[in-house]
């Protein structure tokens, strides 16, 4: 994610003068975002080499590890926010991140296609697996392991003791507060431990 419309809202959450963990950054355009609007510092982890050489360029530190090996190199609540934008469903083992990110950070913010949107939904019961701007890619090609709803995330959340601070939906741009499982195509949380 990296267009502003949607880089605001999620940023939005994130307190000034936070350091930041971004866990997958990708090319680091949040993380430069977060520091030019709100003052903060921190690190991006990214495993691909191409995003890495790209936060590099942007200003951005960055780690480059693989995150399914954990966050074991961190300490307890050694960061104010720990952001997983668009990397909770490529990860094996996201229950167990999840709840790294608690243990890692005092909030956690946490943004994922929401499978529920209404289009996709439709495409189901048309016989189909969803292909949308959102979710770009056909059922055989997907980097996603997993796919998740903005329901399905509050169980998760109340599962793992966390307490949900602030939750609403994206689409193109806009915050969706109701209905935001059916009506939004990104699922946005706050959470802490």
């Amino acid at each position: 994610m990296s267009e502003r419309h949607v880089l605001e809202p999620i940023a939005r959450l994130v307190p000034p003068g936070s350091r930041v963990l971004d866990l997958g950054c990708g090319d680091g355009a949040l993380l430069a975002h977060l520091q030019a609007t709100r003052a903060c510092t921190g690190y991006g982890v990214e495993i691909d080499d191409a995003k890495v050489q790209a936060c590099l360029q942007r200003g951005v530190n960055v780690l480059q590890l693989n995150l399914e090996d954990g966050l074991t190199m961190f300490e307890d609540k050694a960061f104010d926010v720990v952001l997983q934008i668009d990397t909770l469903q490529h990860l094996r083992n996201a229950e167990t991140m999840l709840r790294e990110t608690a243990r890692v950070g005092r909030l956690g913010v946490v943004a994922f296609p929401n499978f529920a949107h209404w289009p996709n939904r439709l495409q189901v019961l048309r016989g189909r697996m969803p292909v949308t701007k959102r979710l770009p890619y056909e059922w055989y090609d997907t980097p996603n392991i997993r796919v998740g709803t903005h329901a399905d995330f509050e169980v998760l959340a109340r599962r793992n003791g966390l307490s949900i601070e602030d939750s609403f939906g994206l689409h193109e741009g806009r915050e969706i507060h109701r209905w935001p499982n059916l009506l939004a195509s990104t699922a946005v949380f706050r959470f802490s431990s």
